[in-house]
C-alpha cells in the first residue's frame, strides 16, 4: 500500500548581495551547523511513496531509478574493506543498470543518523537535510581530472560521461529519515538551480542548491531495505534535453515514522560512469 507522506525540506535563498553561495564540508564544532553565506528557506512538501510503481521511474527519464539487489559485502565498518569489496560489486551492478563501458567509483560515504553528534568529519556523517545536487556541470568536467591519468581525461571528456550516485541502506531498511528525489521533470534547470562552493580544508568543490519550485514533484520509496538500492544521476554530459540531467535529493524527517525504529544507516557511493 503506498505510504504518501508530508516531510518539511530545506531549499536554498541565495545570498542577497549577489555573493557567490559558499558552505563548509564539516560542520562547525561549535554550532553544529556548516558555516554558509546563505539562508535556507522551509517549505511542507508532499512526498509520493512510489513503492510497486517504481519501474516507472529511469535515470535517462526521471534521474533516478531504483533497483533490488542484496551486496555481498554488509558490515560496511571498514572504508578499506568497502572498497576492497563493494566497490567491484557496486561496479559490476551499475555497469549491468547502465550499459556504461567503464565506471570508476571515486568515493563513498556512510551516514549513520545519531541525534545530538555533530557532523564534522567523514566518519560523522548523517542524513542531509537539504535539497541539493552532488555535482555541478564544473566540478564533474573536474573530477574527471581529479580521479583520472592526465593522458586519459581529454579523450574520456569527449564520451559521454555521468557521475551516478548508487545509495543503499545498509544493516536495516530504512524508515527513518528516508530519502526523497525529485522526477528530474519537474525540475526548471535554469532558474532552479544556484551553484553553491562547498568548501573543503583543502580544497573546494561545487554543488547545486535548490531554490523552491512548487512544480517539483518528489517521490521516495517507502522502507527501502538493504537489498534494494537507488541509483541517482548527478550529471550528464548529454544536455541537449533529450535525457534527464541531474536528481535534487534530500533526506527527511517522515512524520509516519513508527517510534522505536532504528536509526537510518545508509551508504552512497559516487562513481564516474563512460560510454562508448
Amino acid at each position: 500500500m503506498a505510504s504518501d507522506t508530508i516531510g518539511v525540506f530545506n531549499y536554498m535563498l541565495a545570498p542577497s548581495d549577489g555573493s557567490r553561495p559558499y558552505n563548509t564540508i564539516n560542520s562547525d564544532s561549535t554550532t553544529g551547523k556548516p558555516v554558509r553565506n546563505w539562508v535556507e528557506d522551509t517549505h511542507d512538501i508532499r512526498i509520493e511513496d512510489v513503492r510497486g510503481k517504481e519501474e516507472l521511474y529511469k535515470l535517462d527519464i526521471a534521474g533516478f531509478q531504483y533497483g533490488r539487489e542484496a551486496a555481498k559485502h554488509t558490515s560496511f565498518l571498514n572504508d578499506d574493506e568497502v572498497e576492497r569489496e563493494y566497490y567491484p560489486e557496486s561496479i559490476d551492478l551499475i555497469r549491468r543498470v547502465t550499459g556504461a563501458t567503464s565506471i570508476v567509483i571515486f568515493d563513498h560515504t556512510i551516514r549513520r543518523r545519531r541525534p545530538g553528534e555533530v557532523d564534522d568529519s567523514p566518519q560523522k556523517r548523517q542524513p542531509v537535510q537539504l535539497v541539493h545536487v552532488d555535482q555541478t556541470t564544473a566540478s564533474s568536467i573536474a573530477r574527471v581530472h581529479r580521479h583520472l591519468p592526465p593522458t586519459e581525461a581529454p579523450s574520456l571528456l569527449r564520451r559521454r560521461f555521468q557521475i551516478i550516485n548508487l545509495w543503499r541502506p545498509i544493516s536495516h531498511a530504512a524508515v527513518d529519515w528516508p530519502l526523497a528525489l525529485c522526477d528530474f521533470r519537474s525540475v526548471d534547470y535554469e532558474k532552479d538551480l544556484v551553484p553553491v562552493a562547498l568548501v573543503y580544508p583543502d580544497r573546494e568543490g561545487e554543488t547545486f542548491g535548490v531554490k523552491y519550485n512548487p512544480n517539483h514533484r518528489w517521490k521516495y520509496m517507502n522502507s527501502m531495505t538493504p537489498e534494494e538500492f537507488v541509483l541517482i544521476k548527478c550529471f550528464d554530459s548529454v544536455q541537449d534535453g533529450s535525457v534527464a540531467r541531474l536528481t535534487p535529493h534530500t533526506g527527511f524527517q517522515d512524520p509516519n515514522t513508527p517510534e522505536g525504529a532504528p536509526l537510518r544507516e545508509s551508504i552512497e557511493l559516487r562513481a564516474l560512469v563512460f560510454y562508448d
